[in-house]
């Protein structure tokens, strides 16, 4: 282990592919961000909110679900190995779409895809950990979520083009086909284990810190820590589950929202395309950021950013007011982001960093099963606005709370 280097400059061709990857991963469910709600409506008949809004539950679970697997499995068993299998189970998903006979094949391929955004998206955050040390953890954060959600905006303004001259599908899931192909080829042939700087980081805390020498703590206890005993990591989690709690809601109610509001295919695109394209650029220089002046104002600043975005689309119907909350929204997520994974990082040992970010990771996706779940009974109850203005509620109460129980964890710099 003697030749192994922590630091971006150290590693940054690895660091680079490691980008692609997660660029492709983000990509596979871009695609699905303006089309699955109106193919829902349009082919499907369905309408009922939370009927539509099932495949966002399914997606939801599954993800959650594979990234505490992921953690602990990459923890367990390498890092590669598992991104690998994330993007075999992501192989059959355009198919699935393309050819669904039946709602149900909608929902059943979106657990392949939370599957796969799992293991893959998991995998490419711990190794990017892995490779950079701390002293820029944020930065690589930063960095991992823009081309993710650079590529989610891409796909879904590629997507809604591809559905508004050729139709809903099967042409814009062709797309799909080459991401998860181009995904597994550069997984199998270009990534490299990393899981041998994690050992090195691990040996380097043991010297500085006499009380993480001990054996590695049980899964059972890295969830419970992570989960609640930590105020801190419990802060962190809470933050994070709202935060896709109001990303599921936004995937799952927008389109339709502006479907009803009158607007054209080609502007659901730009609106459903302009909130990740904000979030994606705002992450390349919000993760720096977080390196600099720590990640708790960011945290909390940006579940309240993301409030006022949510309630600005209650004010009005125009595109530009649409608009201008969908900046916000995607501004806020930025902030958000790849702070809340820096901090985990920042508190986790390097033995089972991998598992915290796993439950972590369960608890945000799982934001996903409850905003569906949420967000489709209150429209089919009280309509769209009244949803909405319930998730932008939730939005600014888990920013009071992130205040109020979390401590600042950016690591102190030696002075000089």
């Amino acid at each position: 282990m003697t030749d192994i280097r922590l630091g971006l400059r150290e590693n940054w061709r690895q660091f680079a592919v490691l980008v692609v990857v997660n660029a492709f991963v983000g990509a596979m469910v871009g695609l699905e961000r303006v089309v699955l709600p109106l193919l829902a409506e349009e082919e499907f008949g369905l309408a009922s909110r939370a009927a539509i809004l099932s495949f966002i539950a399914s997606f939801g679970l599954a993800k959650a679900l594979a990234n505490v697997f992921a953690g602990r499995l990459g923890d367990r068993y390498g890092r590669k190995r598992v991104l690998v299998a994330g993007w075999v189970a992501g192989l059959p998903v355009p198919f699935l779409v393309m050819f669904a006979p039946s709602w149900s094949w909608i929902v059943w391929a979106n657990v392949l895809l939370g599957v796969n955004q799992g293991l893959a998206w998991s995998m490419t955050v711990v190794m990017k950990i892995d490779l950079v040390g701390a002293r820029r953890r944020g930065l690589a954060m930063g960095l991992n979520e823009a081309a993710g959600y650079l590529a989610v905006s891409l796909a879904a303004l590629a997507s809604g083009y591809v559905a508004a001259v050729y139709g809903l599908r099967p042409q814009p899931f062709y797309l799909g086909v080459v991401f998860a192909l181009a995904g597994l080829a550069l997984a199998l042939f270009a990534v490299r284990e990393t899981h041998g700087h994690a050992r090195h980081e691990a040996a380097s805390w043991e010297e500085e810190r006499a009380e993480t020498r001990a054996a590695p703590p049980s899964f059972g206890t890295v969830f419970l820590r992570t989960s609640w005993r930590d105020r801190t990591l419990f802060g962190v989690s809470q933050a994070g589950l709202v935060n896709n709690l109001n990303d599921g809601m936004a995937w799952g109610l927008f389109p339709l929202y502006f479907a009803a509001a009158g607007l054209s295919l080609d502007e659901i695109g730009m609106l459903a395309a302009l909130y990740p394209a904000v979030w994606g650029l705002g992450q390349m220089g919000t993760g720096a950021w977080s390196d600099r002046i720590g990640r708790k104002p960011l945290i909390v600043a940006g579940m309240w950013v993301q409030a006022v975005g949510i309630v600005l689309l209650m004010l009005g119907k125009a595109f530009g007011l649409m608009a201008s909350a969908m900046i916000l929204l995607g501004a806020g997520t930025a902030m958000v982001y790849p702070t809340l994974l820096a901090a985990i990082g920042d508190v986790a040992h390097p033995s089972w960093r991998g598992s915290a970010i796993g439950v972590y990771r369960l608890w945000r996706d799982g934001g996903y099963v409850v905003g569906a779940l949420l967000a489709g009974f209150v429209a089919d109850a009280l309509g769209l606005t009244w949803a909405i203005g319930v998730v932008g509620a939730l939005t600014a109460c888990s920013g009071a709370v992130a205040l109020s129980v979390m401590r600042e964890t950016l690591p102190r710099r030696p002075s000089g």
